[in-house]
């Protein structure tokens, strides 16, 4: 069985799934689909069909790449791309999210497994209705309970539809929150800097006024302007009887 052959239909497959596909299902879906029975494409033909894709979408004119995540394949938006989508959607998934539920939602990727009463006492408030939200959506599932605490409370961990939604194949792939805070610290810092250029130009601009008014043109301008204007007063009052 010729590569060549197989990459169209591993590309539709990828394209068309509203799901990350494994390998395996792709050559199950490849072989059903073309009817092979005694020429079947083997998981190796079917390994490199899609490292070929991926090499092709790798190239810098495509907008989107093909990458694992959710634990399979899928065509994701490549990252130089997302605010521009981020006008299309709006991040609608995220923002019908309140605060609450995006704090409850970061506090469960970082620390997972983690119980409620854990993400109660660092966000120092009920969680209920966050943690019930992001169940509802399909965010976070309960992954079983601590069997070491007491009452065997239950325990959350993301789920596929979060790795799906952000990109990624594990919670290891998030952003670690140092680098997180040194970017915010960067941001902070640029801030402070303009901030602090902008003072520093408005402080030499006074200074500079300071300076022509005390000088000495301005100054004896001002002292004849004074004594001319005195001279004018006397000439201008009336004689005494």
């Amino acid at each position: 069985m010729e590569i060549s052959h197989i990459i169209p239909h591993v590309e539709a497959l990828i394209f068309a799934s509203d799901k990350p596909l494994t390998s395996a299902e792709i050559t199950e879906l490849v072989n059903n689909a073309l009817g092979f029975i005694e020429d079947r494409a083997s998981q190796e033909q079917i390994d490199a069909a899609i490292e070929g894709i991926r090499e092709k979408y790798a190239a810098e004119f495509y907008a989107f790449e093909l990458r694992q995540s959710g634990g399979g394949w899928q065509f994701l938006t490549k990252v130089d791309y997302h605010k521009t989508v981020a006008l299309l959607n709006g991040d609608k998934f995220i923002k019908r999210l309140s605060t609450a539920a995006l704090e409850t939602l970061a506090i469960i990727a970082y620390k997972q497994p983690i119980t409620k009463s854990e993400i109660e006492a660092i966000r120092g408030v009920n969680c209920d209705y966050a943690v019930q939200k992001l169940l509802e959506k399909d965010l976070i599932i309960i992954s079983g309970r601590n069997e070491d605490a007491v009452g065997k409370p239950l325990i959350y961990a993301t789920s596929k539809s979060f790795m799906d939604y952000f990109g990624i194949n594990s919670p290891d792939e998030l952003p670690k929150i140092n680098e997180v805070l040194m970017e915010e610290l960067v941001k902070a810092t640029s801030v402070a800097e303009l901030t602090a250029e902008a003072e520093a130009h408005t402080e030499a601009g006074s200074e500079e006024r300071r300076k022509q008014d005390d000088s000495p043109e301005i100054t004896e301008w001002a002292v004849e302007s004074v004594e001319l204007s005195a001279e004018q007063d006397n000439e201008a009052a009336p004689a005494e009887a």
